[in-house]
């Protein structure tokens, strides 16, 4: 404000053609003498705020969080502190930093009032009071940062870039505030999905055939996203769409995503797969975009997973020979391509789950850190055991599985070699 004033004098002098009334040394003298008005300015502006959120969120009381009402107060008052000083440039970055320190006080209240352990994370029963308390303390610090965001967004890039690091620790607090419940709930869906393994889809009777029910573990798995639709998601989510994305909105489109990625490695790695078993598995696959699409997120708008869910149930019912043209395959992942062709194969080729006697649980963990290239040379290693096998016998013929992998897998190759 001051530097503004002086600046204006220094600049009329000049226009008028007389000497500066002001000079370099003198401005900085005046600037020099006003300091301890700023710092007192700014002091008064960190205790205002500060003893808000120390009232609001006491350090001596854990388990109380603050009310709507007083979150949109604090709120307020950190606009109104940024609207004082909005025009003035160099004391509104100040104020800026002294509103940073605010934020990062109320962000580490919050942390601490942040309930853990296993009644934060259970998801087979009703809410507990641990988890409202959680999903209160989310969707407050998700407001705070939200409005202050939108605030900031109408300032300069140098003074909202001020606010950006305590914003972001805002936001982080807010996601550690529930993610562990979205993790557990992810563990128990997979618990589910992984359960596959268990089922019989080499089974060739009429009755397997004929059975119009899905497999006992999707029933528990849609049984499972109702449930936790009811009792957390129904908390969690706005009423209303919203025009901004929220964390929550974003843990269960991240979570559902998951799911569908996870179920297509699985399905892939089904083995034998008779035709009563392929149709079971389609019947399954139905139930699983049903669930998850009703329950968690809209399953359209899942992008690449949803894609590679709807090519994968017409893949199993193509014959071997379709499947190299097929324009389905361009919207799976290669591995999982891979990955179902040994259910087409002869059982002397291994799958590198067998050739390396892992579980589904342990190769799934390790395909979670590979990337297309590194499962391509795990697949790679069964079908040169599965060469040597053919030719140690004297055999000239091949399955028809053996050269498509060969195709699909050197595709991979040419694609990670393009790329380095």
């Amino acid at each position: 404000m001051v530097e503004n004033l002086l600046e204006r004098i220094s600049r009329d002098t000049i226009v008028k053609g007389v000497l500066p009334v002001l000079t370099p040394e003198g401005k900085d003298q005046m600037v020099a003498s006003i300091d301890i008005f700023q710092t007192a300015f700014l002091a008064l502006c960190l205790s205002r705020l500060s003893d808000y959120v120390n009232s609001i969120f006491p350090v001596s009381s854990r388990g109380s969080i603050p009310s709507k009402d007083q979150i949109s107060k604090i709120i307020l008052r950190i606009q109104e502190e940024i609207e004082v000083v909005r025009m003035h440039g160099h004391l509104m970055l100040l104020v800026l930093h002294e509103i940073g320190k605010v934020l990062l006080l109320l962000a580490e209240r919050a942390e601490y009032q942040i309930s853990t352990g296993p009644e934060a994370r259970q998801v087979t029963g009703p809410a507990t009071p641990a988890q409202l308390k959680n999903f209160a303390l989310c969707q407050h610090l998700q407001e705070i940062h939200t409005r202050i965001s939108s605030t900031t967004s109408s300032l300069p890039t140098v003074a909202s870039d001020v606010l950006s690091p305590s914003l972001g620790v805002i936001y982080g607090v807010a996601c550690d505030s529930v993610t562990s419940l979205f993790q557990a709930m992810l563990d128990r869906l997979e618990s589910f999905i992984i359960q596959i393994h268990e089922q019989d889809f080499g089974d060739q009777g009429m009755d397997a055939a004929m059975d119009n029910n899905a497999s006992a573990y999707m029933e528990e798995f849609q049984k499972c996203t109702v449930h936790f639709r009811n009792e957390f998601l129904s908390k969690l989510l706005p009423s209303s769409p919203s025009r901004s994305e929220t964390i929550c909105t974003r843990l269960v489109r991240r979570m559902a995503s998951r799911v569908l990625i996870f179920f297509i490695r699985h399905a892939a790695l089904v083995r034998p797969f008779s035709e009563s078993g392929k149709l079971r598995m389609a019947r399954d696959m139905a139930e699983l975009e049903l669930a998850v699409g009703q329950n968690l997120f809209p399953v359209e708008q899942l992008g690449a997973p949803y894609r590679a869910l709807r090519a994968l149930r017409p893949v199993i019912f193509l014959e071997t020979s379709q499947l190299a043209g097929s324009p389905l395959l361009q919207d799976l992942p290669p591995s999982v391509i891979l990955h179902h062709l040994y259910s087409r194969g002869p059982d002397e080729l291994q799958s590198p789950l067998q050739r390396n006697k892992l579980t589904p649980l342990q190769y799934s963990l390790w395909l979670d850190s590979q990337g297309e290239d590194q499962i391509w040379k795990g697949i790679k290693a069964t079908l040169d055991d599965y060469e040597i096998k053919v030719r140690a016998r004297g055999d000239k013929e091949f399955s028809p599985v053996y050269p498509l992998m060969l195709q699909i897998g050197s595709s991979v190759a040419e694609t990670t070699s393009s790329q380095s």
